[in-house]
């Protein structure tokens, strides 16, 4: 079968929910060979990450994350705003949540964080040589804090107790595939 036999035609779409962070969205849909269907679909804006590295270290936030109830140690990101490029939204993040500048960015990958749902993409970044600014610029509504780990205890650790971010797990692949060789 090629991929032609595979693509669906959105032949309507009906917003159900706007909030702040998406959208959801019933999407009618029918197939190449006729099959017709109603699927919920999330937009969003896109999201990104930065891997930031100092010396033998991540540099990393602790957050709560409401729906889970609980606090995380994840790397620094959150949404690009508008059609902000992707480096520019991750060095603002950067700085915003830890008052680190990256002097030096690389875009490590990109990928969808949940293309059965979400039709957004997730940009991950990897920032070295930073610079403290001595200043956070958080969002009205967001307290964290940040902190160096070593990355062997993050490599190790990850996947248990507050490393359990799944877009961190990713973003980790993305960085062992690049930097580890």
């Amino acid at each position: 079968m090629n991929d032609e036999a595979l693509i669906w035609n959105v032949t309507h779409t009906e917003a159900l929910l706007h909030t702040p962070v998406f959208d959801v969205l019933a999407q009618k849909e029918r197939s190449p060979a006729g099959q017709a269907g109603t699927y919920v679909a999330m937009r969003a804006p896109d999201w990104v990450m930065v891997i930031p590295v100092l010396g033998e270290d991540f540099l990393l936030v602790r957050q709560w994350r409401h729906a889970a109830r609980r606090i995380t140690t994840e790397f620094p990101g959150g949404v690009r705003d508008g059609d902000e490029d992707p480096a520019e939204a991750a060095r603002r993040e950067l700085l915003e949540e830890t008052g680190f500048r990256a002097e030096t960015l690389t875009h490590l990958g990109s990928c969808c964080p949940n293309p059965a749902l979400f039709s957004n993409t997730f940009h991950i970044y990897l920032a070295r040589d930073l610079v403290p600014t001595g200043t956070q610029h958080l969002d009205a509504d967001e307290l964290l804090t940040y902190e160096r780990r070593p990355i062997r205890e993050v490599l190790a650790e990850y996947g248990t107790g507050e490393y359990t971010h799944a877009l961190m797990g990713t973003a980790l692949a993305f960085y062992l595939r690049d930097c580890l060789n």
